[in-house]
C-alpha cells in the first residue's frame, strides 16, 4: 500500500470490510474534507452490493461504532462488522467437544500465592 498524499481539500481513509468469513477487503478513498461515513461508503464501488443494508450493518471508526452521520478525518480507518452468526461460548463448547483435551492455562493458580 503506498503512501499517497490526497489532494489539497480533500483527505484520505481506509475502508475495510468482510463479505464473508476469510474474506477481508480494504480500500483507499480520497474524500472531500469533511465527508461523512455514509458518503464514503457511497463512494466506494466494491462497497455497492451492501448499500441496501446500509442501515442493519454496524460500521465504526477504529473499533468504535459510530453513526453514518460521523464526520471523518484524515487517516481515519471505517470498519463495517458483520453479525455474529455463532455466539462466541456456543463455539468454544462445539471445539471442546470435537477435542475434549484440556488446554493447560499458562496462569498460577491464586491460591498458591503467599501471603493469602
Amino acid at each position: 500500500m503506498a503512501n499517497v498524499e490526497a489532494p489539497a481539500g480533500s483527505i484520505q481513509v481506509e475502508l475495510v470490510w468482510s463479505p464473508q468469513a476469510g474474506d477481508v477487503r480494504l480500500r483507499l478513498l480520497t474524500l472531500a474534507a469533511g465527508a461523512s461515513i455514509e458518503q464514503a461508503l457511497r463512494a466506494c464501488p466494491d462497497f455497492a452490493d451492501h448499500l441496501p443494508r446500509l442501515g442493519e450493518l454496524k460500521i465504526g471508526v477504529w473499533g468504535r461504532i459510530q453513526p453514518l452521520s460521523t464526520p471523518l478525518r484524515e487517516r481515519d480507518r471505517i470498519e463495517v462488522y458483520r453479525p455474529l452468526t455463532v455466539d462466541p461460548k456456543e463455539s468454544r463448547r462445539l471445539r471442546y467437544r470435537k477435542s475434549p483435551e484440556r488446554v493447560a492455562s499458562r496462569h498460577r493458580p491464586l491460591g498458591g500465592k503467599i501471603g493469602i
